[in-house]
């Protein structure tokens, strides 16, 4: 009998008697039967000599060579099935598909699956031809005493080749009432393919791809997939009954649907069981215990794409989807990174490690509530090697906007799968400290840092001098008492805005967004351009997590910046490998900048404003505190020589000040880059470096300032920044 999908009518309850036609509907139909019957037969017992008329689109007064002349050029695709996405050490994390599918070889499927999909469907497969001549004469007598069109003639074969253009319509709808349309046309036209296709194939390959191909119903295509779906289990495992039952929704898969319509099913299942007897392929007394034992099912439900995946992992999974349609590693174009996506088939090895994943996502979630009007998120990031360990937010992964949940991934940026990121603050802050130090300025550099300055000019890299424009002209910094002077590292500890405004307008904007591109970052998370204003150093462009931690990964990997991977290996379900992008590594600063830049960093969880964030066993750290204006967003990235992790707090759209604010049950007057973010970064790295062996990290000597002068004593107690630059490293 052919398979088709969907139905024309569902079952109302159990299952839905048919009704033959009577009168002259009755005798109109079946002219309309037999006239169908007669043309396909005829053409095939005069040898493929007569001419075809009506449906094929054909005249009376054409020849036989008009069969000739359909064409047959016939390719199967590469048939869609589901990709597994895997952990670094080896744990599933999801399983996303466009069709639920595992493609199996003969061998791998179950006989009794062969024998009853065979035996119901086309039990003369091994005897004749693409074409059963003895079905058609069977159909044409059962539809003529019935008067309906219940008896099909397609064999397998035909059937194969109906899939195989379902197949290649993939999700166009059009197409796909296109493949299934029942003119004669079309199936003579598959009938002329079949015929090809039975003289160069094996049976045993047609009936192995049939399997394969076909629709099972309730998402599942092919038997393995099917197997899985309604009983929880392999093929290879299938009992006679359960073969059976799948054997039999092949027909109709949303009227033989075993969940919806099970009396239906069981009886439907019988007769596939009576098939299988029939045709000696099991026992009188197999047949009876089989037709004796309840369908049994273990009903799993479709679970498909990043929403599957295992809790805290979702984001990472949508990361891993945006990596493989964007990356140019995957195919040269955006058609051809979607096609290898949705064909599917594939076993994603990624970086991501279960632990890491563990303590970043028990950090952000055991700190801020799903409810709490603020979010957070962190990645984590292997220095030297640019692998994502980890990837956390509180706000779960899916589309149910009552329970809290998001599809947009707070760590990355907008192009893969982000927001358009938040202001990073003061975190940016080493940065120009670093392009400082390229410059050529000491790390004893002094400026006067007055607790508050009008943005002064600054060079741009085309030339020209600009300063703030905006209404609000000036810098403050935090404390009323923090007025300078001040060298760099007591600067950073105590993140000193004005000294860093001086530090910028004497290196240039340019050397900032120069260093800037060298750490990776190129535009802001929403994708626009680095803009070279004023206030860049001190972080008021936006930026993600995943971007923040690769900067601090570069400062804890001697200066090498890497560019972040996600996907470690990936393999065909046959074992092939599939080129993946290569990491690529670069020495940005110098060692000395580097080493001066990790003293700097460790000042400021020393006796900064991080000295509240030691981490268990004295390990030694590096890091900075950041937030942005009116407290919408507050920030912690540090490292440790193993491990670099950036923290953001804030709202989801960046729309909420953290002033008097409830976070997790605690009131905040304010909310700092120290007492917000910083313990989830403390808890976060604990629990993730609690069995790694303890590392220094390379630093420099860098003599403490001299007290300063009481400015009422002799002398103004200030340096004032050089007149002229000092010479700038090659």
């Amino acid at each position: 009998m052919e398979s088709h999908n969907p139905p024309i009518s569902n079952p109302a309850d159990g299952e839905a008697p048919r009704r033959p036609a009577s009168g002259p509907l009755r005798l109109a139909r079946f002219g309309m039967i037999f006239l169908s019957a007669s043309v396909v037969s005829g053409v095939l017992l005069a040898g493929l000599t007569l001419p075809l008329v009506g449906g094929a689109g054909l005249t009376a007064q054409r020849t036989a060579e008009s069969f000739d002349d359909i064409p047959v050029d016939f390719k199967t695709p590469p048939l869609t099935q589901a990709t597994l996405i895997f952990d670094a050490k080896g744990g599933q994390i999801a399983k996303v598909f466009a069709r639920d599918r595992t493609i199996l070889t003969a061998e791998q499927m179950s006989p009794l699956m062969r024998h009853a999909q065979v035996d119901i469907e086309d039990a003369r497969f091994y005897e004749h031809g693409a074409v059963d001549l003895k079905g058609i004469a069977r159909a044409l007598g059962k539809n003529a005493e019935s008067g309906t069109n219940s008896q099909g003639a397609s064999t397998l074969t035909q059937q194969y080749v109906k899939n195989v253009n379902v197949e290649i319509a993939g999700d166009d709808k059009d197409a796909v009432a296109e493949a299934q349309r029942k003119t004669l046309g079309r199936k003579i036209q598959e009938l002329k393919i079949a015929i090809k296709l039975d003289k160069e194939m094996p049976k045993d390959q047609i009936l192995t791809n049939y399997l394969n191909i076909t629709y099972y119903g309730s998402g599942a295509y092919g038997v393995e997939a099917a197997s899985q779906r309604y009983f929880g289990k392999s093929n290879k495992d299938l009992t006679v009954a359960e073969a059976a039952t799948l054997a039999g929704i092949v027909q109709n898969p949303s009227q033989y649907d075993p969940v919806r319509y099970p009396e239906a099913t069981t009886k439907r299942r019988n007769v596939v069981i009576d098939k299988m007897l029939e045709n000696k392929h099991i026992t009188d007394a197999q047949a009876k215990e089989a037709k004796a034992a309840p369908l049994g099912l273990n009903y799993h439900a479709p679970r498909n794409g990043c929403i599957t995946a295992q809790p805290g992992m979702g984001f990472f999974c949508d990361y891993v989807k945006h990596v493989v349609k964007q990356d140019p590693a995957f195919g040269k174009s955006t058609e051809e990174r979607a096609k290898l996506w949705n064909t599917g088939g594939l076993k994603i090895y990624t970086t991501l490690d279960p632990d890491k994943q563990a303590a970043a996502q028990s950090a952000v979630s055991d700190s801020v509530r799903v409810t709490d009007s603020v979010s957070a998120a962190a990645t984590m990031i292997e220095p030297g090697t640019g692998k994502i360990l980890a990837m956390a937010q509180t706000r779960p992964y899916g589309l149910d906007k009552a329970k809290n949940q998001t599809t947009v991934n707070f760590n990355v940026d907008a192009a893969m799968g982000g927001g358009t990121g938040f202001q990073p603050g003061s975190t940016f802050k080493p940065i120009v400290a670093a392009a400082a130090l390229e410059a050529g300025l000491p790390t004893t550099q002094e400026y006067p840092s007055p607790n508050r300055i009008d943005y002064p000019n600054m060079k741009t890299c085309d030339g020209t001098w600009r300063n703030d424009t905006r209404p609000r002209t000036t810098v403050p910094n935090e404390s009323p008492n923090e007025k300078g002077p001040y060298q760099l590292k007591e600067a950073m500890a105590r993140s000193i805005n004005t000294y860093f405004v001086q530090m910028e307008q004497e290196i240039g904007l340019c050397a900032v967004k120069q260093m800037a591109n060298k750490f990776g970052i190129t535009t802001m998370a929403s994708g626009k351009p680095l803009k070279e204003v004023p206030a860049m150093g001190l972080g008021v462009e936006e930026m993600s997590p995943l971007t923040m931690a690769n900067v601090y990964a570069t400062f804890a990997a001697g200066g090498n910046h890497c560019t972040p991977l996600a996907i470690d290996k990936i393999t065909t379900m046959d074992g092939r490998d599939v080129p993946v992008p290569a990491g690529h590594c670069e020495k940005v600063i110098s060692d000395e900048t580097s080493q001066a830049v990790n003293t700097i960093l460790n000042g400021v969880t020393v006796d900064g404003t991080g000295s509240a964030l030691k981490l268990d066993g004295n390990r030694q750290i590096a890091g900075k505190t950041g937030t942005s204006d009116h407290k919408k967003a507050a920030w912690f990235s540090g490292y440790t020589p193993q491990l670099a992790t950036s923290v953001w707090l804030g709202g989801p759209d960046g729309g909420v000040e953290m002033r008097d604010i409830t976070i997790n049950g605690h009131h905040y007057d304010e909310v700092f880059g120290a007492d917000g973010p910083g313990p989830i970064w403390r808890d976060a790295m604990n629990r993730a470096l609690k069995d790694a062996p303890k590392q220094t990290l390379p630093m420099a000597d860098i003599p403490d300032p001299a007290p300063k002068q009481d400015p009422n004593a002799t002398g103004t107690g200030t340096t004032a920044p050089p007149t002229t630059p000092p010479a700038r490293k090659p």
